[in-house]
């Protein structure tokens, strides 16, 4: 079994990293296009901090990985959770604010995924190295 767990060719922390600053760079630009003068514009970017920070920390301080991936597979969760308010607009059809509510729906859903089957495939390395 391999040590690290990748998706794509990049491992998870590797994928944190760059989830989290395309969700930094996705809030400034649709809140710019958009022309929001609302703060809720830049949600994704508010996510995706947390998400960059916690990638880039796993990656320098291999020792708390774990820690950090949790951190991360957390607020991914609350990127899946918060773009559930799709459902609730998508009657008034795809506008900058849905279309950021669809994106948050699905990519923190993929990405909860992808950190589920890394911890998975973590726990089954460290149980085949015990036998």
């Amino acid at each position: 079994m391999s040590e690290h767990y990748t998706v794509a060719g990049q491992t998870i922390p590797n994928l944190t990293a760059g989830y989290g600053g395309f969700l930094i760079l996705w809030g400034v630009v649709i809140s710019q296009l958009s022309d929001s003068n609302s703060i809720t514009s830049y949600f994704p970017s508010l996510l995706g901090i947390p998400l960059l920070l916690s990638g880039v920390l796993a990656m320098k301080m291999p020792e708390k990985r774990k820690l950090w991936m949790h951190i991360a597979a957390t607020f991914g969760l609350l990127c899946a959770i918060g773009g559930t308010r799709f459902f609730m607009v998508m009657g008034d059809g795809l506008n900058y604010a849905s279309s950021s509510m669809l994106m948050l729906l699905l990519t923190g859903s993929a990405f909860t995924y992808f950190c589920v089957q890394s911890f998975i495939h973590a726990r089954k390395a460290r149980e085949a190295l015990e036998e």
